[in-house]
């Protein structure tokens, strides 16, 4: 389905697993625009349980009777096949079907400014520290984020139709669904190859999406990709770069970090050096990501007072390097990682934090990357003094019966570092509970679940 569909003139929407980080921020922005919304998920959960106390009616378990006549549109998500009983449900009634990210495309058409944060990597991140600033500078933007903000207290924040800012998420094409007005391009790098199968795909896509920006659009793009002018070549919007010292329109200059491994640094610009930026979050990618933030809002003319605020009181979003707690003197982390460069960047932050041994529960995310990228996992979780392997969390794959966890640990063996791969999450805790020691630290680590490990050793 295509933007042909105006939501607008919709007055029942139904969410196929409304539960979801971005489904439910969409649910929860309709509602607010005065229209009945209801959706199924699987499991009760925190999201769902706050979308109920919005009005919105959840069912648990998905099925063919959960859609009514009176609905007028259902949104589903990737994740979702034509098999599915609600879906089939919804062809029988001639309902319309569209996407996650069609619905969002379309809901942006309707901000005069729709800021789209897109990369391979820290889309959360960036899309939240550019919402800091923006609500420092006491602008009131709409704000859609893949993860839950502190400051916003959840995943969305309903504000005036000036500023849109999201994420835009390039799996499956997604991104190509939305109208951007700002575009603000971290990087580059081969991902989701289930999907795109090659890295040339993948950047054909990112090309596509650029050239979605209208004439007197604004592209914040990092100098530092890879042959990043040809990616450009569709568009005629304004070009501004960042990351590159001495060559972008912006980057950081007189980096240092504290001992809690929080960047600083001297925030240049097309004039010169513009001020002092202290974050509140550690390593370099997140100074990489603030310097895109920055760059953004300086062009759209907010003020380097607000940039430099924003910025300051922004503590990552949740399982972005995430304090969880502290057992016995270890300090326990969760984070997100589940790219072998997300990995790396996260776990070049930890070495700029003061600790004893750095330990690492990682939990592979879908076989297919694991495969794709295996040499590269061994070399990224080398970095740790000790690793302990899960098994692969499958998420949307099936078993090719070709790839382990045990592959992973066979090359880190190799190098000679530390692991062990456990079957279950109660061998891991309890391996971390007898060999993690007072002023180690613990990072749990993928996209699946396995932050429940070190939740549950903060209550043993």
């Amino acid at each position: 389905m295509n933007g042909t569909v105006d939501f607008r003139n919709k007055k029942h929407i139904h969410f196929i697993g409304i539960g979801g980080i971005s489904m439910s921020g969409l649910a929860e922005l309709l509602c607010s625009k005065g229209l009945k919304v209801s959706g199924s998920d699987r499991n009760e959960s925190p999201v769902t349980k706050h979308l109920s106390s919005l009005g919105v009616d959840v069912m648990y378990g998905q099925a063919y009777e959960n859609i009514t006549p009176d609905i007028d549109l259902v949104v589903y998500t990737a994740a979702v096949s034509s098999d599915n009983p609600e879906m089939m449900a919804a062809k029988d009634l001639g309902i319309t079907t569209i996407t996650r990210a069609t619905l969002l495309g379309l809901i942006m058409k309707d901000y005069d400014d729709a800021i789209c944060v897109a990369g391979t990597h820290g889309k959360t991140t960036t899309t939240s520290m550019l919402s800091h600033i923006y609500l420092q500078a006491g602008v009131d933007p709409t704000i859609h984020v893949g993860g839950i903000l502190k400051d916003i207290k959840g995943n969305i924040k309903i504000g005036s139709k000036e500023h849109f800012i999201t994420e835009a998420c390039e799996y499956t094409n997604s991104f190509h669904e939305f109208f951007p007005t700002t575009a603000i391009i971290l990087n580059v790098e081969a991902e989701h190859l289930d999907f795109f199968k090659t890295l040339a795909n993948y950047r054909a896509s990112f090309k596509k999406f650029i050239g979605l920006l209208p004439d007197d659009g604004l592209l914040i793009i990092n100098g530092s990709i890879d042959s990043y002018k040809e990616l450009c070549a569709d568009t005629k919007a304004r070009i501004v770069t960042y990351g590159v010292p001495q060559v972008s329109d912006y980057y950081a200059d007189e980096i240092g970090f504290d001992r809690l491994g929080h960047g600083s640094y001297t925030l240049c610009g097309p004039a010169g050096k513009i001020g002092r930026v202290e974050l509140s979050v550690v390593g370099e990618h997140n100074i990489s990501n603030s310097v895109a933030a920055a760059a953004c809002a300086l062009t759209e003319g907010l003020s380097f007072e607000a940039v430099a605020k924003g910025l300051k009181c922004f503590t990552n979003a949740d399982k972005r390097f995430q304090y969880k707690g502290e057992r016995d003197g270890v300090v326990i982390i969760d984070d997100y990682a589940h790219h072998p460069t997300e990995i790396k960047a996260t776990l070049n932050a930890a070495l700029k934090v003061e600790h004893n041994k750095l330990w690492v529960a990682f939990q592979p995310h879908t076989y297919s990357r694991t495969k794709a990228f295996l040499n590269d996992f061994i070399d990224a979780l080398s970095l740790a003094d000790g690793v302990v392997l899960a098994d692969i969390y499958a998420a949307r794959e099936d078993d090719p019966g070709d790839i382990s966890s045990k592959d992973i640990m066979n090359g880190l063996v190799k190098k000679g570092v530390e692991c062990t791969y456990f079957d279950t999450f109660e061998k891991i805790e309890n391996f971390l509970i007898n060999n993690c020691k007072h002023g180690d630290l613990l990072i749990t680590m993928g996209a699946g679940n396995i932050a429940i490990v070190g939740e549950k050793l903060l209550l043993r």
